[in-house]
């Protein structure tokens, strides 16, 4: 049998400088997943506007269905609707595929443990088998919530998840390879039989605050914030949403794509619903290109972001840990400024669902050579190569 041939994406370049039409974009996927969870846990009803369909969401819309919830989505109406059941799962035994999703892992397999009695067999693509659920894993067993049995690699899909219900306490997390370990266990902590302790090192504060914030906006507050590495979730309380409707935020990952192309072929772009006061962490992208000068104003029609007649900053040396899925945005624009550009706390994500640090200099160094692209474990530096480029581009 021979092999499919590849599916080529043709992507029409701009070329001409922005308008201001208004750039729509997508619902948030953090923001579109937790929500998921959090309406399937609430006790009646949600209905989540602005969600994003992509295969990670539509994931989490199968697997929430594959344990017995009654969830119905509209993709052209960008809706979905669940019936929560109060921390309840109706199936006591599903077979769920993951794909390469990482928020579904670690949420599903979290929310799994809250049911008395339940097996579940979790597996997903070869990539998302590589993936860390060693330290979300090792946490439900010290509780007592779960125990696993891995089908290959130990702390990694595929495994067999048999749950206990959650009995909360106080518990270390290892959440180093991803936040997504410490929101899982924070979601699901309300329905507890105790209040749950739960003691972390690193992490990323920016998802884990997106957590919290959507934990407090579906009725839940978690008195202590993320200081001192721990934080206690109070148990006996149940997830409500008084309006029965909750709106999820433009994607700030997504509009980081938007908010520096002024800065590539000029104009303005206005970008409906964006703002630094949004929960996403990803806003702060609109703290360096505002350094390279394109200053944000908001109006009523949305954020503008307008191309200046020069780029005045020479250089910049900016530490993305916080915000870290927007750095190839700024990588990619790098070769076009008129300095340096080094880009560190990246290092973490080299274990997402590719290496992403070396991926993007492996393919700048395509384009504009490799003496241009120094590449470190924590850090890309790239250096200026318009002149490369327009010759590329002539050639």
């Amino acid at each position: 049998m021979t092999e499919p041939l590849p599916q080529i994406l043709p992507i029409q370049p701009f070329v001409r400088p922005l308008t201001g039409v208004p750039i729509i974009l997508p619902g948030s996927k953090s923001i579109t997943n937790r929500a998921l969870l959090l309406a399937a846990l609430a006790d009646g009803p949600v209905l989540l506007t602005g969600s994003l369909f992509s295969r990670d969401t539509r994931i989490m819309v199968k697997s929430l269905q594959q344990l017995g919830f009654e969830v119905v989505a509209d993709e052209k109406a960008l809706t979905v609707s669940v019936r929560g059941l109060g921390g309840t799962i109706p199936n006591a035994e599903a077979t769920l595929h993951i794909g390469n999703a990482g928020t579904a892992a670690r949420f599903l397999t979290a929310f799994l443990a809250l049911r008395e009695g339940g097996t579940y067999h979790l597996d997903g693509d070869p990539a998302m088998r590589e993936r860390p659920m060693g330290g979300l894993l090792e946490a439900l067993v010290a509780m007592g919530a779960a125990t696993a049995e891995f089908h290959g690699k130990p702390g990694h899909f595929p495994f067999t998840l048999r749950t206990k219900g959650l009995p909360g306490g106080r518990i270390p997390v290892d959440a180093s390879a991803s936040s997504q370990i410490l929101s899982a266990l924070l979601m699901v902590a309300p329905y507890a039989k105790q209040p749950s302790t739960f003691v972390f090192g690193a992490v990323r504060p920016s998802f884990v605050g997106i957590t919290l914030n959507m934990m407090r906006q579906f009725g839940v507050d978690v008195p202590a914030g993320l200081t001192g590495g721990e934080v206690t979730v109070p148990s006996g309380r149940v997830y409500r949403l008084p309006s029965g409707v909750y709106g999820i935020e433009p994607d700030a990952t997504a509009a980081s794509y938007f908010a520096a192309l002024p800065l590539a072929v000029g104009g303005t772009a206005l970008i409906p619903g964006l703002s630094r006061g949004l929960l996403q962490g990803d806003t702060a992208f609109l703290e360096v290109v505002a350094k390279l000068g394109l200053k944000p104003v908001s109006g009523p029609a949305g954020l503008a972001l307008s191309a200046p007649q020069a780029v005045t900053e020479v250089s910049l040396d900016e530490n993305f840990a916080t915000f870290s899925d927007t750095f190839l945005t700024l990588a990619a624009l790098a070769p076009l400024l008129p300095g340096p550009v080094r880009i560190s706390g990246i290092t973490h994500t080299r274990k997402q669902e590719t290496d992403r640090v070396h991926g993007m200099a492996t393919e700048l160094s395509k384009l504009i050579g490799a003496d241009n692209v120094t590449e470190e474990e924590d850090s890309l530096t790239i250096r200026p190569a318009r002149e490369v480029l327009l010759a590329r581009a002539r050639a």
